[in-house]
């Protein structure tokens, strides 16, 4: 009875609308409604294909997924593994209090901090630049730094909040280890090493598989907010190609069939780096 609540809304919310994926199949007409529309086939999905902006849009989702991957999942787990070692208890959670603050800022607000901190007339990353003598960079506009900017201010703003299951994963780990562990000699490292590490890598391995499953699910908002006209050749992404040819070109049957193509790929992925996590470590979802 307790499950029937969640398991309802499940249905309702994510079930349920799987109907509406017979879109892609369809040259749809919202006068004609779903079922009215005529069967297209794999017309949209060849389409996509054969489009200039297939290659692009999957090459950029993928570096821009795997380089925000390699640079904030591990950093989380460094964090949760120092701060659990730091021994003044006020001063971890002063840092905890500041590592979480930056999640709290929204999508929105985060994107206009950035243009504005990056601007080449007023913002103050360049005013510290010209008192080096360096001359004013627009960084929105350079296309090799945008990948940089967008990953990294991810990591500034994700990297506390993530690391909290991790503190949650370290809470766990029994004192009497550490004890015995000082009783033998080990050093600080030594134990952060052979007894914190192997307690939170199942968690850090299921959580892996998750992110990798979402590979090419990156966050439409902050990628959309940060695009412009010169840089868009590296910032086009799945997502907003999506929202564009859907929303703005009103072409449903197309975009759902560009999304359906995406959840495709990522449950590929899911099943591939669950079914290698099995193999190699014994810990899997399934």
């Amino acid at each position: 009875m307790y499950v029937l609540p969640g398991m309802v809304i499940t249905f309702v919310f994510s079930y349920v609308p799987l109907y509406g994926l017979q879109i892609a199949f369809r040259r749809y007409s919202a006068k004609k409604g779903i079922w009215g529309s005529p069967w297209v086939g794999l017309e949209y999905f060849i389409r996509f294909f054969e489009s200039p902006y297939f290659w692009t849009t999957l090459r950029n989702t993928f570096l821009l997924s795997i380089y925000s991957l390699i640079a904030g999942f591990p950093i989380p787990i460094i964090l949760a593994l120092m701060l659990n070692s730091f021994s003044h208890k006020r001063y971890r959670k002063v840092i905890q209090t500041v590592t979480y603050a930056p999640n709290f800022i929204s999508t929105v607000v985060m994107a206009g901090m950035l243009i504005l901190f990056l601007s080449p007339r007023i913002g103050i990353v360049n005013e510290l630049l010209s008192v080096f003598g360096i001359p004013s960079i627009n960084f929105m506009a350079e296309k090799g730094m945008w990948r940089h900017i967008y990953v990294w201010s991810g990591v500034w703003q994700n990297t506390g909040w993530n690391s909290v299951i991790f503190f949650a994963a370290l809470a766990g780990v029994s004192p009497e280890f550490h004890e015995a562990a000082v009783v033998d000699g080990a050093s600080k490292f030594q134990r952060l090493l052979y007894i914190d590490f192997p307690a939170i890598l199942p968690t850090a391995t299921i959580l892996l598989i998750l992110n990798c499953g979402s590979i090419l699910s990156i966050g439409f908002e902050k990628a959309f907010l940060l695009q412009n006209d010169l840089n868009l050749s590296v910032s086009e992404i799945i997502s907003t190609y999506v929202y564009k040819v859907g929303l703005r070109q009103m072409d449903m049957s197309y975009s759902t069939a560009i999304g359906l193509f995406n959840s495709a790929v990522n449950a590929g992925m899911l099943i591939l780096v669950n079914w290698t996590a099995n193999k190699l470590s014994g810990t899997s979802l399934w």
